[in-house]
This record gives structure tokens, sequence and C-alpha cells, in this order.
């Protein structure tokens, strides 16, 4: 099994020490297990030869690297002006309805946590939400109903 601890270090291995990779080290540990912890940041610190202060100011500045325990999925609404008009506020209600929680909260088993981001870039084809890295756009509430459940079918 891998440990946080094995997770920096071969991330760090990966991408050398150096600060300019401090970002993507980031990443990568947040991806195995969604989130970073203080452990996770002064574990990257000592291995970078960085402050653990330095290495928290870069991971709090980035919304997607998250500090607090999430879901297994994390899905980001857009909620700029662009997506508000084409009707993500109906996208958003049908998650929480789906999903039986609000934003900010994850589902009782781990599987989902709902944000709302200020863009994810793609609001030409809004509303748009991603769910983890992956982009999906031009929703309706049947739309996001069937995301979900394909979602289920794959955990």
């Amino acid at each position: 099994m891998r440990t946080r601890e094995s997770a920096v270090k071969a991330a760090v291995d990966k991408h050398g020490k150096e600060r300019k990779n401090l970002l993507p080290i980031l990443q990568e540990v947040k991806r195995f297990k969604n989130y970073l912890t203080r452990g996770d940041i002064s574990d990257i610190a000592a291995e970078m030869n960085l402050s653990s202060a330095y290495v928290y100011g870069v991971a709090s500045f980035y919304h997607f690297l998250d500090l607090e325990e999430r879901g297994q999925n994390i899905i980001w609404i857009c909620k700029t002006i662009s997506c508000y008009m084409k009707g993500s506020k109906d996208i958003l209600q049908a998650l929480e309805e789906a999903l039986k929680i609000k934003v900010g909260e994850t589902t009782s088993d781990g599987k989902f946590t709902l944000l709302q981001t200020n863009c994810i870039g793609w609001c030409h084809k809004g509303p748009a939400m991603l769910i983890n890295d992956e982009p999906y756009t031009e929703l309706t509430p049947d739309k996001v109903l069937d995301i979900i459940d394909s979602y289920y079918k794959k955990l």
C-alpha cells in the first residue's frame, strides 16, 4: 500500500527538487487522496528544502489544491455570469437534489464533493462543470443526472 511519504518522495523524484517544480508536485501528491494535509505540506517542504510556510502559501493560493478532505470525485460548477445566464442555477439544483448535499458538502458515502468556482474555462459552452479533471458542457438537468449515474456505475 502506498503511503503519503512514498507519494511525496515519488513526486519529488519524478519532478525534481527545484522550486519551479512545486506546483506539479503538489498536484501529484493531491491526487493520492484528493486533498493535501499539513503532513503532506511539511513532507514536501522537507524534501524540496523549502519552508513549510512557502509550500502552504502556494498550495492555499490555488482552489484546486484542496487543503481539506474531499470526496472521491470533486464536482466544480462554474458560477460565472455567462454560465448563470445559460442555466447553471438549474444544474446546481439538480446536483444538490440528486446527491442530497449542498455546495461545499460531501456525500455521506464519500463519493462526491460539490463546489463552485468562478471559471473553469468553458463558459462559451455553458453551463459547464468539471468532475475531477473532466469537463462537461452544454449541461441540462437531465444530462447532469445521466453523468452522475455513469460515475456511480464506475465506482
